[in-house]
């Protein structure tokens, strides 16, 4: 077994899912069990240089279409920023993302959160805390969602019987996988806890997967999946996803991701190249080069 490395993890079993997919003529959804042909979708927005400047650029994506809006939180800018967003869209869905910017100590600063009607504070502590997140948690009405502290299903499992969080992002990259992915799904699932899916800056290719994977059944929150053009001018994919009117993005229908990535494209943004030569005495016909 080899330990830790979740991203070369993730990306050799997309490979073989999508293989596996298109040997069966079976789309990624379809093998793993998601219900939903549109996910709802939504934006992350960063920290911005003042509360008004972060309204107006709110304001951009909410005229683009999305619906349920995330912003950065850090000390400091925090509750005055999300009271300012709530003010100016009172019926949106909003969240905030502290990135392990608090300590126990420092987080009760967050306490007039509850009284703005958010999804969800998510990741307020250290990323190896389910300790202080399970007493953080036991002083807010708001769910606390736990991201980078869920590495697997055991630490799902654990967050969960301590009552460290109500909500888990699920990132497949960052678990090691789809079939890791599936399995804390199942676990919340079972549980009645919701789950959403979390960006991690993809290309069109992992974007794909992560479609897919939110249109399982227990992904009832909107997802960070955006459309292609929210990061990418020039995708490796030559299919773009784009925001449907009602907040969505399809999940592709065709065998495996559903994507075909544009080898010109890919070699004129790759860095590197390694060429993995067969052996002389190999079955192996072709070189593998990455």
């Amino acid at each position: 077994m080899v330990r830790g490395h979740p991203m070369a993890k993730a990306g050799l079993e997309m490979a073989f899912w999508d293989a596996l997919g298109k040997s069966q003529g079976r789309s990624l959804g379809n093998m793993i069990g998601s219900v939903r042909q549109k996910v709802e979708v939504g934006v992350s927005v960063g920290i911005q240089a003042s509360p008004q400047a972060l309204v107006d650029v709110v304001e951009g994506y909410v005229s683009q279409g999305y619906r349920r809006i995330k912003i950065k939180i850090k000390p400091g800018r925090d509750v005055q920023e999300a009271k300012a967003v709530r003010a100016r869209l009172p019926e949106m869905r909003l969240q905030v993302d502290a990135n392990s910017a608090y300590t126990l100590e420092s987080a009760s600063a967050l306490k007039g959160l509850d009284d703005i009607n958010l999804l969800l504070i998510e990741q307020p502590l250290a990323e190896d805390d389910l300790w202080d997140h399970s007493r953080l948690q036991a002083l807010f009405t708001t769910p606390i969602c736990l991201d980078e502290s869920i590495l697997s299903e055991r630490h799902a499992r654990q967050a969960l019987e301590m009552g460290a969080c109500r909500v888990i992002n699920i990132k497949s990259g960052r678990v090691g996988g789809l079939s890791q992915a599936i399995a804390i799904h199942d676990l919340c699932h079972a549980k009645g806890v919701p789950v959403w899916c979390g960006g991690m800056l993809e290309t069109g290719v992992g974007r794909a997967a992560n479609l897919a994977l939110a249109g399982l059944p227990g992904f009832t929150l909107p997802g960070d999946i955006s459309a292609t053009e929210r990061y990418y001018k020039e995708d490796i994919t030559q299919e773009q996803f784009t925001l449907n009117p009602d907040s969505t993005i399809t999940v592709p229908g065709e065998p495996g991701l559903g994507v075909t990535v544009d080898r010109e494209k890919l070699v004129h943004y790759s860095l590197k190249k390694l060429t993995i030569p067969r052996k002389p005495d190999s079955d192996i016909a072709p070189p593998f080069a990455f």
